[in-house]
């Protein structure tokens, strides 16, 4: 067995699922994960005027997670704000309902009572919504004398202990935020006017993205003096720090939001379904929203309030149906052959590269025939998406090292004189990214060695100067690509991928590709440097250079000698001095 297969054990990730009887469902079960968060929340409830930034992401059901933060507090007092006219001054101050104290003579003016723990305003917040206002100053003018028959609607900061705002909808009014800085500044609010400023009795979160916070705290001076507890949320959970059973909990607390309930079968594929968003077989997505949206449509689907396997599968695919229609009009293109990619037989400079094309939702793989030639020059190595204007900095970055990783290889000693050219046949938009730079560089060393390579093989894979073969996103993607264009071709048994060894760990593969590869239709190949690839492709060792550093006559890297030093116009063989002796004794006699 070739040592590069990766065994079919490595091809989707290996969960310990929880028994379902023994979770439980708990608003707490949502901060998993979240110790940052928790952290800064925390101290947010024991310090004095220090505020907090709570950074989320999209994929986050924001409210729930808010709420089960939120509810982690102790629950405080109610307060009472209290206005008084002593000595002629008016003021106003906030005590604890059990330490109002009644006066016979004169009884206290109770504004408004604080009660709520929290609160989240988002959307078209107002000044009202912060603040509050008096609702009856028409009929009473707003003085010390009147002070007892103003009617005060509490605004947030009165009614809560901790408000959660929404940072989006406070910058959308550029007057709000300069308030609420104010505010913190001050370490009060007015309410009128024509009256004393109220004591901020309140406890501010904003609700933003990291980007957000870091402009926030370069472009505005108080920003970072009034919120410096920073929670950042976690977007996955790694097994390695958590188990199985705390994110079955998870899953359960997000089901009940949706209300459904889960069956023992159900958790399976939603463990893989979790994995796949993490990209990783260790890790664990902790995107609520997204997972919640997956349990309401299979919920939906089958009509039960509990959902199954068989019901997450479906919504699974039906999910893809909804969105794959670039994908499937791509499938098309292949198959009517109006792209040209062979899946059999041996090209000579020509190799299956794998992309992965992105929309905002959705995601896909799609093959590329990737081709190089080559000619006597002075060791250019020319990227021609590049030239075009349709290669992006990251991709001419991969061409480079590629150049690099040449040169180190057979330029130590003496300039190449070849020029290569190396394109995306039939590419039609912008290419980036240092993916195919394994790729590119087997499709050249083909190309000098006139050694053909197995088009059944695709490679994907980003090389350094010193040919170690670098991990590369959305490997499931590419794999699974390339397998669905040789199905609907056949599948003949010596079809497959190569993909860099470090990528292994994300492997999640659909259940079709894995019982393709276990049927041995299909197969994945693990490597950590481009010889194991080059090797792989083209059925001829790569060879090892000598300390002269001269490569064996029948490997890959000697032929490509052989060719650079024909190009360059060397002889074949240096003269040795009994031979160089006897030309000039011939000549002499």
């Amino acid at each position: 067995m070739n040592p590069n297969v990766i065994p079919v054990s490595s091809l989707t990730p290996q969960h310990n699922l929880p028994v379902l009887s023994t979770l439980k469902n708990a608003k707490k079960n949502l901060l998993l994960g979240q110790e940052r968060v928790v952290d800064a929340f925390t101290l947010l409830t024991k310090t004095a005027h220090q505020h907090m930034y709570l950074a989320d992401f999209a994929g986050i059901d924001r409210k729930a997670f808010i709420d089960a933060l939120a509810n982690q507090q102790e629950n405080k007092a109610p307060q009472l704000l209290i206005g008084s006219n002593d000595s002629n001054t008016l003021s106003f101050q906030w005590i604890e309902q059990q330490e109002l104290v009644l006066d016979e003579e004169k009884e206290p003016l109770v504004f408004t009572h604080k009660r709520q723990n929290y609160s989240y305003l988002s959307g078209n917040i107002k000044r009202t919504d912060l603040v509050g206002r008096l609702l009856n100053t028409r009929q009473h003018p707003v003085n010390a004398d009147n002070l007892d028959k103003l009617q005060y609607q509490a605004g947030a900061l009165a009614q809560c202990h901790t408000l959660f705002i929404c940072a989006d909808s406070l910058w959308k009014r550029e007057g709000l935020w300069d308030l609420l800085l104010n505010i913190l500044s001050s370490k009060s609010y007015k309410i009128h006017s024509l009256l004393p400023p109220v004591p901020l009795n309140c406890k501010i979160v904003l609700v933003g993205t990291s980007n957000q916070y870091s402009a926030c705290w370069i472009e505005e001076s108080q920003f970072s003096t009034h919120f410096p507890l920073l929670g950042e949320m976690s977007y996955e959970l790694d097994l390695t720090h958590h188990t199985e059973e705390e994110y079955g909990n998870w899953l359960i607390s997000v089901a009940a939001l949706n209300q459904v309930s889960l069956s023992q079968s159900a958790l399976a594929p939603l463990f893989q379904y979790s994995a796949r968003l993490a990209d990783h077989q260790r890790r664990l997505t902790l995107l609520s929203s997204q997972v919640g949206q997956l349990i309401s449509q299979a919920h939906a689907y089958c009509g039960k309030s509990e959902i199954s396997a068989d019901d997450i599968t479906y919504a699974l695919t039906r999910y893809q149906l909804r969105h794959n229609a670039s994908e499937t009009l791509s499938a098309q293109n292949f198959d009517d052959k109006f792209i040209n990619l062979p899946t059999d037989g041996e090209r000579i400079g020509q190799i299956n590269g794998l992309t992965v094309l992105e929309t905002v939702e959705y995601c896909y793989g799609e093959p590329a025939r990737i081709t190089a030639s080559v000619h006597y020059g002075d060791g250019e190595v020319a990227d021609i998406e590049r030239k075009s204007e349709l290669g992006g900095n990251i991709h001419a970055k991969g061409m480079m090292i590629l150049s690099s990783c040449l040169y180190r290889i057979f330029g130590k000693n003496a300039p190449l004189h070849l020029n290569a050219n190396i394109v995306f046949e039939q590419s039609y938009q912008e290419i980036d990214g240092d993916s195919a730079s394994l790729a590119e560089y087997c499709s050249l060393i083909s190309a000098i060695t006139e050694k053909p390579i197995n088009q059944s093989i695709a490679a994907t894979g980003a090389i350094d100067q010193f040919g170690q073969v670098q991990a590369i996103g959305g490997v499931n993607e590419k794999i699974e690509g390339f397998f669905n264009l040789c199905e609907r071709r056949g599948l003949t048994g010596i079809q497959g991928v190569i993909i860099p060894r470090a990528n292994t760990q994300q492997l999640n593969l659909s259940a079709k590709l894995v019982a393709a590869i276990k049927a041995e239709k299909f197969s994945i190949f693990q490597i950590k440097h481009i010889d194991e690839a080059i090797e792989l492709l083209m059925n001829t060792t790569a060879g090892v250079a000598d300390e002269d550093n001269h490569f064996p006559e029948d490997s890959l890297y000697g032929l490509v000698q052989a060719r650079l030093a024909s190009l360059a116009g060397y002889s074949d063989e240096e003269s040795t001095f009994f031979e160089k002796l006897l030309r000039k004794l011939k000549f002499s006699s």
